[in-house]
C-alpha cells in the first residue's frame, strides 16, 4: 500500500440493532436474512448510534465494537460537514409495517432541545421498496382543525375521518418534516433515513395491547405541542432523473439541511471498468444495498463482500474503492 493510502480510511460492514414492535412481521428475515431471535421483527437500525439501538461494525479492524465508541474515538470518520458536530447525525433503517403504525407526529429540534434533554427532532424520508396494492400512508389531515376537537376524537376513537390517507407504490419517496401528522399503513416495506432522534409522540394506536395486555402509552399533550394541525397538500412524486456513466446510474431522491438520499443503480456485468467512488473530508457515506451483491475492493487486494440487505459505513476522506456486481443502493450523506 503506498503512503497515501496509508492515511486514507477504509469502508466496513455494520450489523443492526432490531427492534419487535407489536406492528411488525417477517419481512425483514425472510427479504433481508436479517439474523434475530425477536418475533415480530419491525425495525432494523442498521447505521445508528442511538443510545436505544446502536449499530455494531461487522468487518475490518473495528469489528465488534459499536459504531457510537468507534465514531467517538475517530471523530474524522464522520468528517468536517458542519452539520455533523463530531456525532453521527442520521439514523437509518429498514421497517416492515405488517400492521398500520401508530398515528404519530415528531419534534423538531428546537422542542426536542427545550423539553427532551437536548435531543434532536426527527424529520425522516421513507423509499418505499415494497407494498401491498391496498397499501396507505397517513400524510397530515384533509383540513384544518383546532386542538380540542382533534383531543375529542382522539378520546371518541374517530380522529381517521380527519387524516390524510394516500395510497403508496414501490419506489414512491416521501418526505416527512417534523409537526407532521404521519403513520405507515400495513404492508409497506421501507426504507427509512432520519435524524439521529428516538422521539415519537403517539396520537392514536387503534386500542391496541401489547404481548402483556396492556395499550401502548399516548401522548397526545405533546403530539399536540408540536403538530401541525393544518391541512397538508397530498404528496406528490417529484419527477426524477437518471444520471448515467460506465456501470452506474444515480438519482437524487431528496435533499434537506439533514441529509441527502440518492438511489444508486451499480451493474459491471458488462464493462471491464469497475465503479470508482471515494469521500472527501467533508462527509461520511452509506451504502444501505437493497437488492444484488457484489464486491467492493480497496487498497492493495482488500476485499468487502455485501448482498442484499447490508449497509456500508464509507469514512470521510476515505480511501479509493471500486464497486463490482449487479445491486441497487441508497446512498446516503449529510
Amino acid at each position: 500500500m503506498t503512503s497515501k493510502n496509508m492515511h486514507l480510511n477504509k469502508p466496513f460492514l455494520l450489523k443492526p440493532a432490531s427492534k419487535d414492535y407489536l406492528w411488525g412481521g417477517r419481512r425483514l428475515k425472510d427479504d433481508f436474512a436479517k439474523e434475530t431471535d425477536l418475533t415480530p421483527l419491525a425495525e432494523t437500525w442498521e447505521c445508528s448510534t442511538h443510545p436505544d439501538g446502536p449499530s455494531i461494525i461487522a468487518s475490518g479492524k473495528h469489528t465488534g465494537k459499536t459504531l457510537t465508541d468507534v465514531l467517538k474515538k475517530h471523530p474524522e470518520y464522520i468528517g468536517t460537514h458542519p452539520e455533523n458536530k463530531n456525532e453521527l447525525p442520521i439514523l437509518i433503517k429498514f421497517i416492515d409495517a405488517k400492521k398500520d403504525l401508530s398515528v404519530q407526529v415528531h419534534p423538531d429540534d428546537a422542542y426536542a432541545r427545550e423539553h427532551e434533554n437536548g435531543s434532536l427532532g426527527k424529520t425522516e424520508m421513507w423509499y418505499v421498496l415494497d407494498a401491498a396494492s391496498d397499501a396507505k400512508l397517513v400524510y397530515g389531515l384533509q383540513h384544518d382543525i383546532d386542538k380540542e376537537s382533534i383531543r375529542k376524537s382522539i378520546e371518541q376513537g374517530t380522529i381517521e375521518k380527519y387524516l390524510q390517507k394516500v395510497p403508496i407504490r414501490k419506489d414512491d419517496v416521501f418526505y416527512i418534516e417534523a409537526g407532521t401528522i404521519h403513520a405507515i399503513g400495513a404492508g409497506a416495506l421501507v426504507a427509512e433515513v432520519q435524524e439521529s432522534s428516538n422521539l415519537t409522540y403517539r396520537m392514536y394506536d387503534y386500542d391496541r395491547v401489547d404481548k402483556n395486555g396492556a395499550k401502548r402509552a399516548l401522548h397526545v399533550d405533546k403530539a399536540l405541542e408540536v403538530a401541525n394541525l393544518n391541512s397538508s397538500a397530498a404528496p406528490r412524486q417529484a419527477l426524477r432523473v437518471l444520471k448515467y456513466r460506465p456501470g452506474c446510474a444515480t438519482e437524487f431522491l431528496c435533499r434537506c439541511k439533514y441529509f441527502q438520499v440518492e438511489r444508486m443503480l451499480v451493474n459491471t456485468e458488462r464493462i471491464r471498468e469497475m465503479v470508482s467512488f471515494q469521500t472527501t473530508g467533508l462527509s461520511f457515506q452509506v451504502l444501505l444495498c437493497l437488492n444484488g451483491c457484489g464486491t467492493i475492493s480497496y487498497g492493495e487486494n482488500e476485499m468487502l463482500r455485501f448482498f442484499k440487505g447490508d449497509c456500508i459505513f464509507v469514512p470521510a476522506n476515505s480511501i479509493s474503492m471500486k464497486i463490482h456486481g449487479t445491486a441497487q443502493f441508497l446512498k446516503v450523506s449529510c
